[in-house]
Order: structure tokens, then C-alpha cells, then sequence
């Protein structure tokens, strides 16, 4: 991942709504969530979600197939582990972290 491309992605979510959704499908995994169930969980009007999902999509932050007459969205799991490894790359001075499997967090050295 370059750095535009993190940018984007980081840009993407930097957003209340765009968050909610993005974690939301990242839970769904990826089968994903009908636009209409998207909606209906986080309470965002369908017109305000179009927006947000576009914008994801632009950042390649979540996918789109269509099934039919519905349009499934689901998170892009590559770039996110992709923007993830992006922003540890350099953790550390290159040595490993240690996981801390009590509080799920690294700590560096």
C-alpha cells in the first residue's frame, strides 16, 4: 500500500457514519449486508447511506455485487489488513511486538 492509497482509505472512514458502517460490515463478514439492512441498523437515511458507501467504495474500503435487484456491500478485508500492516510497518524499529493477550494490544519495545 503507498501512501495515497492509505490516505484514502484513512479519509474514507474519518467519518462518523462511514465508520459505523465500515465496522458494521466488517461483523457481517464477507457475505456483507443488502444496502436496505445497512440502513435500517445504523439509522441512516438511504439517501445519506448512497453517499457514505460511494465514498467507501472510492477507497476501496468495502465491495459491491449485485444478486439480483439488491446491491450487497461488504468490507474490503485486503485493503483494511493492508492499511493495517501500513500503519505498523515500521513498529517497533522493525522488531516484533509483543501481544498483550489480556488487554488484546501490542506493546512495543
Amino acid at each position: 500500500m503507498d501512501t495515497s492509497q492509505a490516505i484514502a482509505g484513512l479519509a474514507a472512514i474519518a467519518q462518523e457514519s462511514r465508520l459505523a458502517v465500515f465496522r458494521l460490515l466488517v461483523q457481517a463478514g464477507p457475505d456483507g449486508l443488502i444496502a436496505s439492512k445497512i440502513s435500517d441498523q445504523l439509522g441512516i437515511p438511504p439517501s445519506s447511506l448512497s453517499f457514505h458507501l460511494k465514498e467507501l467504495s472510492r477507497a476501496d474500503m468495502v465491495s459491491v455485487q449485485q444478486d439480483g435487484r439488491f446491491m450487497i456491500y461488504a468490507a474490503n478485508f485486503e485493503t483494511m489488513n493492508n492499511l493495517i500492516g501500513y500503519l505498523t510497518e515500521n513498529c517497533c524499529g522493525g522488531k516484533p511486538c509483543a501481544a498483550d493477550s489480556a488487554s488484546s494490544s501490542f506493546t512495543c519495545c
